[in-house]
């Protein structure tokens, strides 16, 4: 089924080409109409074709259908970038110039390229009736993060007085993630809920006996640092340590398209108090929801450094808000290693469950019926 989905997907690159090539079909209503019936079409090709052996999951649908819009925005993205052409000319005139932004061909990439190869994963395993919880989460980490940041940027920046009709179309890649991480959430997970014996034996341990989470504990510490650090440099704080940050390391928080900014906010808002979270959950054992947090955050946080490390080093952004030469490794550096950081803490804890897994009473302790003492077992994905 991937494949077909893969196939059909190509086919967006024909609706594109008809469009650049009528101009009856530029008008920014006519755009959005396009958009909306799209959408439908292709859903209703999956839930045609798929009537004999429907999926149980109606997140394969979300899955095919957004695959196809990956190659939308992959094809924006080189179109803007000059390595292709006579497929979105029309859609930076009347429909979404904003995509023309270093951030947003950033974005459009990371969708291209990164969701696409997650959406036909994901569909192969839906196919084959195996979990991909895990993977679901770290997706819907990631476009929650990308339409939040890209839609409160479109608003708060420059072109922020320049929106189309087809503007509104982008709620729907919004509001789906959001359903599905609650839907993806509320599942049995597929690791054990309760440990035993190596449980409470990795709970015992203090912190200074387990290093690689003391390392941890020291990297989110030093991560919610540079987020407050550049939370307050995006609120405009008159701090020293802000303007010096700004002036000589990332003179692109301040670029007018405001994607810099809302994105420094959101992880400023968001972002810090799920690390603080995650250090309480490295010291306090039994913290089972460090096992969807943790990689919730990781995609949220990589696809954001993706498009912001990108959109700073693109040369679409102009000259004064580029890292300076000077700060180019150092700056490349602390971005790449604060992307590094969340993902790290969803290793450890996937890795090793059982200091974040909560202790079934032994026989003979308060606590569970004995029917339940016994219950350790897997729960199905």
């Amino acid at each position: 089924m991937e494949t077909l989905v893969f196939l059909f997907s190509l086919s967006a690159l024909g609706v594109l080409y008809a469009m650049n090539s009528i101009p009856e079909f530029q008008e920014p209503y006519v755009i959005l109409g396009i958009g909306a019936a799209v959408l439908v079409v292709v859903f209703l090709f999956y839930f045609l074709i798929t009537r004999a052996n429907r999926p149980k999951d109606a997140l394969f649908f979300v899955f095919a259908v957004f695959s196809f819009t990956c190659v939308i925005d992959l094809t924006s993205a080189l179109e803007y970038d000059g390595i292709i052409s006579g497929f979105m000319e029309f859609y930076r005139k009347t429909g979404e110039p904003y995509l023309g932004t270093a951030y947003a061909i950033m974005m459009c990439y990371w969708d291209g390229i990164a969701h696409f190869i997650m959406y036909l994963m994901m569909i192969g395993r839906i196919t084959d009736r195996k979990g991909y919880r895990t993977m679901g989460l770290f997706w819907a980490g990631s476009l929650c993060a990308n339409m939040s940041v890209f839609i409160s940027g479109i608003v708060a920046g420059k072109y922020g007085s320049e929106i189309r009709p087809v503007f509104w179309l982008n709620f729907v890649f919004l509001l789906v993630p959001v359903w599905a991480a609650i839907t993806l959430f509320t599942r049995p997970k597929d690791r054990p809920l309760i440990g035993g014996y190596n449980a409470q034996q990795a709970q015992s341990m203090k912190l200074i006996w387990r290093p690689v989470d003391l390392i941890l504990v020291l990297l989110l510490l030093a991560a919610m640092a540079f987020t407050t650090l550049r939370g307050l440099a995006a609120l405009d704080s008159p701090l020293e340590a802000c303007s010096v940050y700004l002036r000589h390391y990332e003179p692109y928080l301040k670029d007018p398209v405001g994607y810099p900014r809302v994105m420094m906010l959101h992880l400023f808002f968001y972002g810090l108090p799920l690390m603080g979270a995650f250090v309480y959950g490295l010291l306090k054992p039994g913290c089972s929801w460090m096992s969807d947090w943790t990689v919730f955050l990781a995609g949220a946080v990589i696809q954001c450094q993706w498009a912001h490390v990108g959109g700073a080093l693109h040369p679409g952004t102009a000259a004064p808000f580029r890292v300076p030469a000077d700060a180019l490794w150092s700056v490349a550096a602390a971005n790449l290693l604060y992307a590094a950081v969340p993902a790290l803490v969803a290793a450890r804890v996937h890795s090793n469950p059982y200091f974040f897994l909560k202790i079934a009473p032994f026989p003979g302790q308060t606590g569970l019926p004995n029917s339940e003492e016994k219950d350790t077992k897997y729960k199905d994905k």
